[in-house]
């Protein structure tokens, strides 16, 4: 269990690479009883519900002008947002 958690890289203590294993050991045991049965009859599925697209459709609209698009950002230059930079290492 602890190279399944380093692989994963979760830094897990004892007791809790205890508790996971026991939780993993019972997963592994329901798949053995639903294994045993017989689903010849049964087509493979990928949903368990029918699911249908609610999306409405794409109709073009005019867009805001920029200036005013812009006027409700905290901070901007002339044509763009500025954010805080979110990535290590990253130049603002």
């Amino acid at each position: 269990m602890e190279h399944v958690a380093y692989l994963a890289r979760l830094g897990l203590s004892e007791e809790e690479l205890s508790l996971l294993e026991g939780q993993l050991n019972h997963i592994l045991e329901q798949y053995h009883i639903l294994a045993r049965l017989d689903t010849t009859a049964i087509p493979p599925t990928a949903q368990t519900i029918e699911l249908e697209n609610i999306l409405r459709d794409d109709v073009p609209h005019v867009c805001l002008p920029l200036d005013e698009v812009l006027t409700g950002a905290p901070e901007h230059t002339a044509e763009h947002f500025v954010v805080p930079v979110v990535v290590e290492g990253g130049e603002p």
